[in-house]
């Protein structure tokens, strides 16, 4: 019975390193498990992070095109702001043009007749300086037509005449001044535009 039992004790110490093994090997595989499970939340983390600045980005992208729109509409405002504090007399002074064209051409006809009335004529030619420097005062000038080409922004043609002295589409008879608001038509300039002369033609 004693030796029976001492071979057991062998077996069970020849026996035990290989458990002690299996036990090594499992803790050391445990160890590696939870290493790589500290990876994982890191990589998480930066994915997290750089997803944060992508967003920011966009953001910051969206606030500068924001800010922009905005600058752009203060602008906008300003402007229609100024345009419309310039152009505010707009109708006033078509209204008061006419009347420039009805002294000048008092004037003209004045000219044209003898009279021995020159105090009336000095008085009326001071009262048209006066007119046009008022005019001037609010952005009213006159438009400068005659010699100049056709222009269909600034003049509107009553006719066109044959004319070997003048290059065709250029305008040579004036019959009513036109003028600009600042940079805007107040009146176009009715006027002739001249146009090549007709060749005949043999047959």
């Amino acid at each position: 019975m004693a030796k029976k039992s001492k071979k057991q004790d062998v077996t069970e110490l020849e026996t035990a390193p290989e458990a002690s093994e299996e036990v090594t090997e499992d803790g050391a595989e445990e160890v590696e498990v939870e290493t790589d499970s500290e990876i994982d939340p890191l990589t998480a983390l930066q994915n997290e992070v750089e997803a944060m600045r992508t967003e920011a980005h966009k953001n910051w992208d969206l606030y500068l095109r924001e800010r922009a729109d905005l600058e752009n509409a203060r602008k906008r405002n300003q402007r229609d702001k100024e345009d419309a504090i310039r152009f505010a007399n707009d109708r006033l002074l078509k209204e008061m043009v006419p009347v420039l064209d009805n002294l000048e051409r008092a004037i003209e006809h004045a000219a044209q007749e003898e009279t021995n009335n020159q105090g009336l004529l000095e008085g009326v030619n001071m009262t048209i300086t006066q007119f046009r420097k008022a005019l001037e005062d609010f952005g009213v000038k006159a438009i400068n037509a005659i010699g100049t080409d056709f222009d269909p922004n600034l003049h509107q043609a009553m006719g066109q005449i044959e004319s070997a002295e003048q290059a065709p589409n250029t305008v040579v008879t004036e019959f009513q001044k036109g003028y600009l608001l600042h940079d805007r038509l107040l009146r176009p300039s009715l006027v002739i535009v001249a146009k090549a002369p007709e060749t005949d033609t043999e047959e």
